[in-house]
């Protein structure tokens, strides 16, 4: 039976309540963004109906499902409409929005909840206990048709009537030119453009050059060096030594000397003189005239 390690049990359990407490402090990231009670001739929604809407805001920098957490028109009601959990699109990315239909029909789906923005000027937005608020807004009553109420900067910013309707999207609106539309109006012929691109890639190019260059070059350098090394390690394994040079000096007849001596001592066949060695050197003159074959054996006579 395997030990009891209260220790690994203690660490599992401190990981498990941390990713719990990272979690709820994303959930309290959401922020209520945008409310359009009355539509008339605004968006529609998936089914061609148009009705009130309002816009959840995830202000934080990582990801938070709001599935499990509540919505309600009635502070007195807090777990009125369960976002249910599950669904794929409740994980709202960082800095995203999330769009709720007030129609009253909540079989229509997950974003859709169980009552309406003109019943009261009230939203609220629980935690997944039903207990903690999150964020509520309550919202003029006499705000016109197809006008929305929402924040100036998104999550965070004073809540005021909108220019413009902007659901599922920043409530800030750019005025002015763009970036583009300026660039397009100083370089008509895109010239200015051609020629930034040019040198971009050129000057891509030439440090490129110089980069596999210097590579090169010390690549032939740590090959050369390695070479030579190599060279003189092999040198110092074939020099010869001071023995062996001396007896590459040595004559031929002493050699043949020292090998017959040591030839008739181990088969004892020297002569009386134990201690001595006496080599002659022989010296025969060979001459083809000499030879016997050559000789004339017959005396020659006239016939």
């Amino acid at each position: 039976m395997k030990k009891f390690n209260i220790k690994r049990y203690l660490l599992v359990a401190s990981a498990f309540m941390l990713a719990y407490m990272l979690s709820a402090q994303n959930i309290y990231d959401l922020r209520l963004n945008e409310v359009l009670p009355v539509n008339v001739e605004n968006y529609e929604d998936d089914f061609g109906i148009r009705n009130g809407w309002f816009e959840v805001f995830n202000s934080s920098y990582g990801t938070v499902d709001i599935g499990g957490c509540y919505l309600t028109n009635d502070i007195n009601i807090p777990t009125k409409y369960r976002i249910p959990k599950g669904d794929i699109l409740t994980s709202i990315k960082p800095r995203q929005h999330v769009l709720f239909w007030a129609d009253n029909k909540p079989t229509h789906g997950t974003f859709y909840v169980n009552f309406k923005l003109d019943e009261t000027n009230f939203i609220a937005l629980f935690s997944t206990d039903g207990k903690t608020l999150i964020d509520s807004i309550s919202f003029p009553k006499n705000i016109a048709a197809d006008i929305s109420y929402g924040r100036l900067t998104d999550g965070n910013g004073k809540w005021a009537i909108l220019e413009r309707t902007t659901p599922s999207s920043t409530n800030v609106v750019v005025e002015g030119e763009t970036a583009n539309q300026r660039l397009l109006t100083n370089d008509p012929s895109g010239a200015i453009m051609a020629v930034t691109a040019m040198s971009v890639v050129f000057a891509a190019l030439a440090l490129l050059f110089i980069f596999f260059k210097l590579i090169g070059r010390s690549a032939i350098y740590m090959s050369n060096k390695r070479a030579q090394r190599a060279a003189e390690k092999q040198d110092k394994y074939n020099k010869p030594s001071i023995s062996a040079s001396a007896s590459v000096r040595e004559s031929g007849e002493i050699c043949a000397a020292i090998t017959m001596a040591m030839h008739e001592y181990l088969k004892d066949e020297h002569d009386i003189e134990s201690t001595i060695l006496t080599i002659q050197r022989v010296k025969r003159t060979y001459s083809p005239w000499s030879s016997k074959i050559y000789v004339l054996k017959e005396t020659p006579h006239k016939k």
